[in-house]
């Protein structure tokens, strides 16, 4: 019998996202701040119904709409971070507060996506399907990790050095998908910490 894929990871993750972003203040997001955690977990709901029925494309497709929604928030909120910043609307503290909320945020949002997207999902790896990797960890070059599989942990780190080093550090991208999200988290992070920061300081 396949074992099916753990997903207390992504869950915790998933909702600690929501969270964070239910704390930047009203003007920074579009919506309610409660109508993200609230969408968030009616998405959760759907996901572990499908887990339970066994419908492995239904919590695919479940998993990446949740993650495109906090994707989605997090996103609408650094744009409407800048446009406040250049206009002067917030003070230095409110600045420095949402900068280091939508920062860390940052982290999480990508390594979901990151987790959902090698090799075809959790599943799919899980089940040992042969697909190409999406990522190259340093274990899958190793003789005596050949029966080694990324856990969500590792995902977490990946999007941890993406997010500080604007790189993904040890870890080789291979596949367009992947750079193209590792390219949106180091440019989120780098408009974040380079310009959000840096014009907080000269407007304090």
């Amino acid at each position: 019998m396949k074992r099916p894929s753990s997903r207390w990871g992504y869950f915790t993750v998933i909702l600690v996202i929501s969270i964070l972003l239910s704390y930047l203040p009203e003007k920074l997001t579009v919506l309610q701040s409660w109508t993200l955690p609230l969408l968030v977990v009616c998405m959760i709901v759907a996901l572990i119904i499908s887990i339970l029925h066994r419908h492995h494309e239904w919590i695919r497709t479940f998993a990446i709409i949740t993650n495109s929604v906090v994707m989605l928030g997090l996103i609408s909120s650094v744009v409407i971070l800048l446009h406040q910043l250049f206009t002067h609307v917030a003070n230095a503290d409110e600045l420095f507060g949402s900068a280091l909320v939508l920062w860390v945020t940052n982290i999480f949002v990508f390594s979901v996506w990151y987790w959902e997207i090698d090799r075809g999902g959790p599943n799919a790896r899980n089940e040992k399907q042969e697909r190409l990797p999406d990522f190259l960890f340093p274990q899958m070059t190793h003789e005596d990790f050949k029966s080694w599989n990324p856990a969500f942990f590792d995902y977490l780190f990946l999007a941890f050095n993406t997010n500080t080093a604007f790189s993904p550090t040890d870890t080789l991208v291979l596949s367009k998908t992947a750079k193209v999200l590792t390219m949106m988290q180091a440019s989120i992070s780098l408009v974040i910490v380079a310009v959000l920061a840096a014009r907080a300081i000269n407007i304090a």
